[in-house]
């Protein structure tokens, strides 16, 4: 059984970073995509950003490119998502998601197992 934990989110003023942390564990981590995802409140679940297996090619949502960044350890079976330059509008939830498949894939449908969430908020 695949679980995935966040952490590290936190209330932080506009402008400020956090690092969400997401520790993988019940399968061999390196092979597989990892995606991170938000839901604000009274919105639907949005794609943020993805790394892929093998290679770790990642991509991105417009709206949190070259702020953003996601990357993977694999020794540490973990994936990171670093948040530059925070703006109110990126308060939300945010999930952790795997897939079994090295591609990396914007549509949460194509995710398998999720984490239970961490509270991002940003104040103006």
């Amino acid at each position: 059984q695949v679980q995935l934990v966040e952490s590290g989110g936190g209330l932080v003023q506009a402008g400020g970073s956090l690092r969400l942390s997401c520790a993988a564990s019940g399968r061999t981590f390196r092979t597989y995509a990892m995606g991170w995802f938000r839901q604000a409140p009274g919105k639907e679940r949005e794609f943020v950003a993805a790394i892929s297996g093998g290679a770790g090619s990642t991509y991105y949502s417009d709206s949190v490119r070259d702020r953003f960044t996601i990357s993977r350890v694999n020794a540490k079976n973990t994936v990171y998502l670093q948040m530059n330059s925070l703006k109110p509008e990126d308060t939300a939830i945010y999930y952790c998601a795997t897939r079994t498949s090295v591609g990396l894939t914007t549509n949460a449908n194509d995710y398998h197992y999720w984490g239970q969430g961490t509270q991002v908020t940003v104040s103006s």
